[in-house]
């Protein structure tokens, strides 16, 4: 029988099939992938991450106290306290820092009003100078207190004056003491108050502020006091700030708000004293930083310049 094809035409075939030979194998092995099975898909992988989230959610509803934290939670606010608004602080900026004279009469407020609870463990006498007193005056106001001394010869401890290495005084000798003179209730050190608390500066100036009348109906026990910043709103802090209660000495009406808005700002200086400098050294780091980054281009720039720019041109040798 004759063939219906020729020759160079049946080994063309052949080649056009050898070519489309890898082209087939590929398309099958893409075709193969993508079947693959289920538990290595990104479905299953979503559904797993879902069924995670679920279960650690639904753990933390029924036996919320078995992870640290989640038992403290509550689905009612009263319990959390009001969240506190966002206060323009002068030292919140990137570059600002703190009011010092705010902190002079911050420390007045301190001391005349917050001082007869509550103790300032962290800081001394010293950490004043340059801040918000000279030298001259934190040393008068550290001779006012009395210390306990050396003993002498015979083992007898006296009193003396305090010095600029001295610790600010704390209102009662030890924690039971506190409690005593506080129905129970022992005053939170001031030193790093608002670092403690959740809300910083915000939520003690809103704590400080927000003593209102307690809400048709809500019972506040005998002995405390309702303020809606304060987590489960019954505080045995009674209202302390009020107008005209201290006398700047630099004339500032020492309204409500004023007091509150300096001692707040003296307690955020107490939990970072390093604040100012913390700042300044970070604005030299980055025009240091800046600085050395476009040196850097340019000496790049200028070394490799050349190098990168040349254009290598080979010419052969010419036959002999």
């Amino acid at each position: 029988m004759a063939s219906l094809f020729s020759a160079p035409a049946t080994s063309a075939l052949r080649a056009a099939a050898r070519r489309q030979a890898p082209f087939a194998a590929r398309s099958a092995s893409t075709s193969a992938s993508g079947a693959q099975p289920f538990l290595t898909s990104r479905l299953a992988a979503y559904g797993a991450t879902g069924a995670a989230v679920g279960t650690v959610a639904w753990y933390a509803q029924v036996f919320g106290g078995g992870i640290p934290g989640i038992g403290e939670m509550s689905a009612n606010m009263i319990d959390e306290g009001l969240h506190p608004p966002a206060y323009p602080w002068s030292h919140k900026g990137v570059f600002e820092t703190f009011d010092h004279s705010s902190i002079r009469r911050g420390y007045q407020v301190y001391r005349e009003v917050c001082s007869s609870c509550h103790s300032l463990d962290r800081i001394n006498w010293r950490n004043l100078v340059g801040v918000s007193h000279t030298v001259d005056e934190v040393k008068a106001m550290a001779e006012e207190v009395e210390y306990e001394g050396e003993p002498n010869d015979e083992g007898e401890i006296g009193m003396r004056p305090g010095k600029l290495a001295d610790p600010m005084p704390a209102p009662y000798p030890n924690e039971e003491a506190a409690r005593a003179g506080n129905n129970g209730g022992l005053p939170p050190d001031l030193s790093l108050i608002t670092k403690a608390r959740h809300g910083g500066a915000d939520y003690v100036f809103a704590l400080l502020t927000g003593y209102v009348d307690p809400p048709a109906g809500f019972d506040v026990p005998e002995g405390l006091n309702f303020n809606p910043y304060f987590p489960g709103t019954k505080i045995a802090m009674a209202r302390v700030l009020y107008d005209g209660l201290v006398e700047y000495e630099d004339g500032t009406p020492a309204t409500t708000t004023q007091m509150a808005k300096d001692v707040v700002t003296f307690l955020n200086w107490s939990s970072e004293p390093e604040h100012d400098e913390r700042k300044r050294m970070g604005a030299q780091a980055v025009t240091i930083l800046t600085v050395l980054f476009a040196m850097s281009i340019w000496v790049k720039r200028f070394k490799w310049a050349g190098i990168k720019n040349r254009k290598l041109h080979y010419t052969p040798p010419s036959g002999h």
